[in-house]
């Protein structure tokens, strides 16, 4: 199938609100139409920060507790700005958990990001609390479905992905989602760009 074809198929099919199934059938050669077509997110783990997890000391209002980006993860972040940039694909809103590694890795690859606490990392906090954040995650990702001809990126953790799809992903990679049904999280695409 040519791509205007496929293109054209993919929009029609998304205007129907078959935003999944028209994904499936086009394929990864078109994520740029699919961004700008909107009402999705494009959620990635930081860029490499080396170790696994933080010291006992962290304090999120202090890089120095904290695990940060190396040479290599300041590279990987601003590759991900370059591939969205260099298709003038411009996210109408960047937000980033609180950790300095997410921070860094989005204003790096974007200009500046909002923090949001709700894709922080659920490491040490209670089932209760990471039952919420969830919950605001996923009434946010039908947020942005509903806001056609935009799309937003999120930049998080390993285990915040893994929570919301299923999946995991390596620093620096993503996944492309949209609201699924029953208010789920669907990944439609892996953004491994770096």
């Amino acid at each position: 199938m040519p791509l205007i074809t496929r293109r054209r198929t993919l929009l029609a099919g998304l205007a129907a609100g078959a935003l999944a199934s028209a994904w499936s059938a086009v394929g990864a050669q078109d994520l740029p139409a699919l961004l700008r077509h909107g009402g999705v997110v494009a959620a990635f783990r930081h860029a490499l920060a080396p170790g696994t997890f933080d010291p006992p000391e962290l304090a999120l209002g202090n890089c120095a507790t904290q695990r940060n980006l190396s040479d290599e993860g300041r590279t990987q972040a601003r590759a991900i700005g370059a591939w969205f940039g260099t298709r003038g694909l411009r996210p109408a809103r960047v937000r980033s958990s609180p950790w300095c590694r997410c921070m860094d890795t989005a204003t790096l690859a974007f200009g500046s990001a909002q923090r949001w606490d709700a894709l922080g990392s659920p490491t040490g906090t209670s089932i209760e609390t990471r039952a919420a954040q969830l919950r605001e995650l996923h009434e946010a990702l039908a947020a942005v479905a509903r806001n056609r001809g935009a799309f937003e990126v999120w930049v998080t953790h390993m285990f915040v992905i893994a929570d919301l799809t299923g999946q995991n992903t390596e620093s620096g990679d993503g996944v492309l989602l949209a609201a699924g049904s029953g208010g789920r999280a669907q990944v439609l695409a892996r953004l491994d760009l770096v």
